[in-house]
């Protein structure tokens, strides 16, 4: 049971790896993908991407993306 003054803990897992192309989303490496983290809300998720991508920011086919695991989860809470 939740407390009631804690904010529900809704997942986010921060990844991201080098693309094949600049047009897509597939990986050339998936062994090589960079695992971040999972984070308790949204703006940690955010927080953890933005650092990431400023980090590759010299890789154009560089790509962090934040999937909303709550929603796989639990798909109708959202």
């Amino acid at each position: 049971m939740q407390n009631e003054t804690e904010p529900k803990q809704l997942l986010h897992l921060v990844f991201g790896g080098e693309l094949k192309s600049l047009d897509g989303i597939e990986f050339k490496d998936i062994d090589k993908l960079d695992v971040v983290g999972i984070y308790p809300n949204y703006k940690q998720a955010y927080d953890a991407w933005k650092g990431a991508a400023q980090r590759s920011v010299d890789n154009a086919t560089m790509r962090y993306f934040i999937v909303h695991m709550h929603r796989l989860l639990d798909p109708g809470d959202n």
